[in-house]
């Protein structure tokens, strides 16, 4: 049965340290601002937007929510993106996924300032992210390279070589998970395979999981990858959040892309979900916001918690 690797865990020790920095930055006269949008009701953006509220809240940042219909037309979408720009409170900007249809996340990425894009959306931070250079390391990719970097480290690998050469399989190409996870791959000289949506229609998804060393699914389809893709001894990271309503109860829980049990069987380790990524996803958002506000007042800014690049 595959170690699993304890997210929480993880997420107490980053929380600590960046306690500290807010109270560093705090000592200094600067206050970190995070504004979220939400656009629409989805199940797990909003648990999302509640889990940074509450961490903004225990850390003393401001926080501030913009909370727009389904059917919100893109003018106003602009508008309330373009007021936040203008707040000098707000150091940092998360847009919500997933958008509705009228309100393509392009042009929202557009017009978001460069020096608040804490998720490294925009082509300015996209860009310095793939040149290995970042302003910010995206929240969720980042999470999951910290948790691969910590099981690796106390398994007893290198980590200046481990991933040197190994198959690492992403699936799914999201802006904001896939696409900079094939950058953070690529400075760790891993052989990088990008697999998503198009590829399991094409019925080959399996092909490409089987050859992994370590594979990271963030496609949000619930029990996407069962043991049956994966070979024995793999790691396996999975990004997804689906909710599932009981139908007896009528609760939902949350479950992840990989199918937990078939995978676990065969896996080296396994991140869970709830209690794997998404707690650190929810630290690092912060420590981005915490970051840019060092920035905008130009005093020194926290390191990327040590992660390379």
């Amino acid at each position: 049965m595959a170690h699993v690797i304890d997210g929480n865990a993880l997420a107490d020790e980053l929380h600590a340290r960046l306690a500290e920095e807010v109270r560093d930055l705090r000592s200094a006269g600067v206050r970190p601002g995070l504004a979220t949008v939400l656009v629409g009701e989805d199940y797990p953006a909003q648990a999302y937007e509640r889990r940074v509220r509450r961490l903004a809240d225990e850390l003393d940042c401001l926080y501030v929510s913009e909370q727009l219909p389904g059917d919100v037309e893109l003018a106003e979408a602009l508008a309330t993106l373009g007021k936040l720009n203008a707040d000098p409170r707000i150091t940092g900007i998360l847009v919500l996924r997933p958008l509705p249809p009228q309100v393509p996340e392009v042009d929202l990425y557009r017009l978001l300032d460069p020096a608040k894009d804490i998720e490294a959306v925009t082509p300015v931070n996209a860009g310095l992210l793939a040149q290995g250079r970042p302003r910010f390391i995206p929240s969720t990719p980042a999470a999951c390279f910290h948790m691969l970097d910590a099981y690796l480290g106390a398994s007893g690998r290198d980590l200046a070589t481990c991933y040197d050469g190994v198959n690492l399989v992403l699936v799914g190409r999201s802006n904001n998970v896939g696409k900079p996870a094939v950058w953070l791959g690529l400075q760790r000289n891993a052989t990088v395979i990008s697999a998503h949506h198009y590829t399991h229609e094409a019925g080959r998804l399996g092909s490409f999981t089987r050859l992994a060393d370590i594979v990271i699914v963030a496609v949000g389809v619930a029990g996407l990858i069962t043991g049956d893709m994966v070979r024995e001894g793999v790691i396996a990271i999975d990004v997804g959040i689906n909710p599932i309503r009981d139908p007896d109860t009528g609760k939902v829980h949350l479950v992840g892309d990989l199918e937990f049990e078939s995978v676990a069987a065969v896996a080296e380790a396994i991140s869970p979900v709830p209690g794997g990524v998404g707690p650190i996803t929810d630290i690092w958002l912060l420590h981005n916001t915490v970051r840019a506000a060092a920035m905008g007042a130009h005093v020194e800014r926290p390191t990327h918690f040590g992660m390379a690049p």
